[in-house]
C-alpha cells in the first residue's frame, strides 16, 4: 500500500481540494464574532441573575468553535503562508481560548505522525483515563478506582477537561527548556484571563461568579472532548515496533462520523478524520469531497475505512474504555463478592 497515498494525493491535487477557502473562514469568523458579541451583550444586560449560567454555557460553545479555528490555522488551512497561520493559531489559542499553542502544537504534531502507536502518540498516554491495558493495570489508588469504570465516567470527567487544558498549557509554558513563543503566550493568556475573570467577579456575586466559570469550563471541556474522542479511541492500536506505510497507518487508525454539514459544523471538520489525517492542510469545506475519493479507493483496494454515526462512536468509545479498565480490576475478584460484598 506504499503507493496508495501517492495515487490518492494525485487525484486530490487535480481536483483542487487543497486550495485555500478564505471566504469560508471569513464567514465562520464573522459568525463566531457575532455570537461572542451577543454573549457579551447578554452578560451585561442580565446582570445579577442565575440566567447568566446560560451565557456561560454559550461561551463554552463559542470558545470551542474558536479552538477549532486555531486547530485549522495550525494546520495551515486558513491563510496563504505558514508563518501567518501559526501567528493566527497562537492568537486564537492563547489570546482567545486561553490554552497554550506551543504545548498543543508539540503534542498534536506527534499525534499526526503516529496515531494510536504505543510510545509515540501522546494522545493515548495515560492522563487519569487509560487507553492501554498496560497503563490500566499500573493504576493505583483513586485513579485505579476511576479506571475500573472509566468508560461510564468518561463524559463526567470531561467536565474537568477545560480546566485541565488550561493547566497543561501553563505548565508547559513555565517548564524548563526551550519553548517557542513562551513569553508571548504567557502574556496573551494573562491578558485573556484578566479580560474574562475581572468582569465576571466584579459584576456578579461571588458564588454566581464561581458557578459561571464552572459552567463555562465544563461545557468547553465536554464539547472539546466529545469532538476529539470519536476520532481514534477504540480504533486499532499499533505496536511500538510496527512499520506501516503512511496511508495504511492514517486510514486504519481513524474514524469518520456521518451526518453531513451539521456534524461538520458541530465538530469543526473533525468528523472527516480520515481525510484530515491524510491531508492535514486541506480546508474544512473540501473534506467531504475528499472523503468520496478516499472511500472509493479504499473500497476498491480492500482497505478498512471506518465511518459511523456520532452516537454509535460514543458507544464504541465507552465500550472500549470499559474493556481497557478491566485490567485495573483485582484478578482475584469474585463476581458474587463484587456484587454483594466480601464475607
Amino acid at each position: 500500500m506504499a503507493h496508495a497515498y501517492k495515487q490518492v494525493s494525485q487525484v486530490v491535487k487535480e481536483t483542487g481540494l487543497l486550495q485555500r477557502t478564505p471566504w469560508f473562514y471569513g464567514l465562520v469568523a464573522a459568525g463566531v464574532a457575532v455570537a461572542l458579541g451577543g454573549a457579551i451583550t447578554g452578560f451585561i444586560l442580565l446582570g445579577d441573575s442565575w440566567f447568566q449560567l446560560l451565557i456561560a454555557a454559550a461561551l463554552g460553545v463559542i470558545l470551542t468553535q474558536v479552538a477549532f479555528l486555531a486547530h485549522e490555522a495550525a494546520h495551515r488551512q486558513i491563510l496563504s503562508s505558514g508563518p501567518a497561520n501559526f501567528r493566527l493559531a497562537r492568537i486564537l489559542a492563547a489570546g482567545v481560548v486561553g490554552i497554550s499553542y506551543a504545548w498543543w502544537d508539540s503534542k498534536h504534531t506527534r499525534h499526526h505522525g503516529n496515531p494510536n502507536q504505543v510510545g509515540k502518540d501522546p494522545d493515548i498516554e495515560v492522563d487519569t483515563i487509560s487507553f492501554l491495558e498496560t497503563d490500566a493495570a499500573k493504576s493505583r489508588g483513586l485513579v485505579r478506582m476511576i479506571t475500573r469504570k472509566q468508560g461510564w465516567l468518561f463524559f463526567p470527567l470531561l467536565t474537568l477537561e477545560g480546566l485541565n487544558l488550561h493547566y497543561l498549557g501553563i505548565r508547559h509554558l513555565t517548564s524548563r527548556g526551550k519553548v517557542k513563543g513562551r513569553w508571548t503566550e504567557l502574556a496573551l493568556i494573562a491578558v485573556r484571563f484578566a479580560v474574562v475573570l475581572v468582569p465576571v467577579f466584579l459584576l456578579l456575586p461571588l458564588g454566581m461568579a464561581f458557578a459561571f466559570m464552572g459552567v463555562q469550563l465544563a461545557v468547553f471541556g465536554v464539547y472539546m472532548g466529545a469532538s476529539f474522542a470519536p476520532n481514534h479511541k477504540g480504533m486499532p492500536i499499533i505496536d511500538p515496533n510496527a512499520r506501516l506505510d503512511f496511508f495504511s497507518k492514517q486510514v486504519r487508525t481513524s474514524r469518520n462520523i456521518r451526518g453531513g454539514r451539521w456534524v461538520t459544523w458541530l465538530m469543526g471538520g473533525l468528523n472527516h478524520q480520515v481525510e484530515h489525517h491524510l491531508f492535514p492542510s486541506m480546508p474544512r469545506p473540501h473534506l467531504s469531497k475528499a472523503r468520496e475519493i478516499v472511500r472509493d479507493y479504499c473500497k476498491a483496494n480492500d482497505v478498512d475505512y471506518t465511518e459511523t454515526s456520532l452516537g454509535r462512536s460514543y458507544a464504541i468509545v465507552i465500550g472500549y474504555l470499559n474493556r481497557v479498565g478491566l485490567a485495573a480490576r483485582d484478578p482475584f475478584d469474585c463476581p458474587a463478592a463484587s456484587q454483594f460484598g466480601r464475607a
